[in-house]
């Protein structure tokens, strides 16, 4: 009998999930089938599905990138990850979506900027979209990877006693942690600042918890709704939280965020804002939550969800600093695992997850739940064997 493997594709934006069965790929000497065992809904997937990708897509294809699997056929050339750690049958792993090819421009001259590689490698890319196998996305239950094909290909090996779940929330948090580091490296983030996080959603809720981990003095989330994402910034960490739908004009948010801080400094406003969100008004919001010569992280606007910000003169008169921050390198993701790993005690990660079954009710459901924000991290489960593997 001819094995197959489920994958969950989209046709469109807007599209329900659809899915299908491909066939068992023949695994390469320099390639890998992982099984996944969490899959994180990520703010990219509900872009992409709600048309604000700025790129032609070539659809239908299987979104999930936040993922973390277990090695069930490797190749006799595949020994190491990226990182030189031993891979085996049996390994866990994350894989990343973008990874940079290691020969363009910035690859070779700006290893540190190597996001914004000119010829990025996407697993699956040789597959060419469109013949099987179609294992390119973590809404499936195998993902596979071949690194011959494409040389740029990376694998993380996650350590043997973290469990998958928490090992999704490695490529997320990677992306909060660089921009604070970059934000370090400029002089923008000292141990003891007053941090404001814009956004309480996934990448918002990891960012309280990168901050902390770095030296954050005091958190303040501004976000919604209260249930479940204000409480769970509290759990992680924030001292105060800003309801947006209780502070319903910028000018109250702004005013509430100054009170909270308090005294003088309340006068002045916070050492780092931020941006988590992608909405086009949090910018000029934002800075207004910054003290004079503040630090601005923008992480949120990278896609056309929305119209140019007004008012952004106002980062010129206040003599602050913004930085924008998208994704991370290849030698960042080692540090979101350190980091989950180490940490793994210290706040309740599994709260952020709603877990949700692979059939196309429960792909459906995790999707519409992360776009209505009734949860903060949709988490889609293939295998429910492997949850606390």
């Amino acid at each position: 009998m001819t094995r197959t493997i489920r994958v969950s594709t989209f046709d469109g934006p807007g599209a329900a999930p659809v899915i299908r069965e491909v066939p068992w790929p023949r695994v390469g000497r320099k390639a890998a089938l992982i099984r996944i065992g969490a899959c994180g809904v990520c703010g990219t997937d509900l872009h992409i599905l709600k048309g604000h990708w700025p790129k032609p897509l070539p659809w239908p294809f299987t979104l999930g990138h936040e993922m973390a699997g277990i090695v069930v056929e490797k190749g006799p050339d595949l020994a190491t990850d990226w990182m030189d750690q031993p891979i085996a049958v049996g390994s866990k792993v994350m894989i990343p979506p973008f990874m940079p090819c290691g020969a363009c421009y910035y690859c070779k001259h700006y290893p540190e900027h190597s996001n914004r590689c000119q010829t990025p490698v996407y697993y699956g890319r040789y597959l060419g979209f469109d013949r099987p196998p179609h294992l390119w996305g973590g809404f499936a239950e195998y993902v596979y990877v071949d690194l011959e094909a494409l040389p740029g290909t990376k694998i993380y090996r996650l350590p043997d006693d973290m469990p998958l779940r928490l090992g999704a929330l490695a490529e997320p948090i990677t992306s909060t942690i660089r921009g604070f580091a970059r934000a370090q490296r400029m002089g923008g983030f000292r141990w003891g600042d007053t941090v404001v996080i814009q956004g309480s959603g996934p990448i918002g809720i990891l960012a309280i918890a990168a901050a902390r981990e770095m030296g954050a003095g005091r958190i303040i989330c501004v976000g919604a709704p209260e249930t479940p994402r204000l409480a769970l910034a509290r759990r992680f960490g924030a001292e105060a939280t800003v309801d947006i739908e209780e502070y319903a004009t910028p000018e109250a948010r702004i005013a509430r965020v100054r009170e909270i801080i308090g005294g003088a400094r309340g006068g002045f406003g916070a050492d780092v804002v931020m941006d988590c969100t992608g909405h086009p008004s949090a910018g000029p919001e934002g800075i207004e939550m910054l003290r004079d010569c503040g630090f601005y992280i923008e992480m949120g606007q990278f896609t056309d969800a929305g119209p140019i910000m007004t008012n952004w003169h106002r980062f010129v008169a206040k003599d602050i600093t913004i930085m924008g921050s998208w994704a991370f390198t290849e030698n960042d993701l080692a540090l979101g695992v350190q980091m989950l790993h180490q940490a793994r005690e210290r706040y309740p990660w599994y709260e952020m997850q709603a877990l949700y079954p692979f059939d196309r009710d429960g792909v459906a459901r995790a999707v519409a739940d992360a776009m209505a924000m009734r949860t903060v991290k949709s988490t889609i489960v293939p295998w429910p064997e492997l949850l606390e593997a």
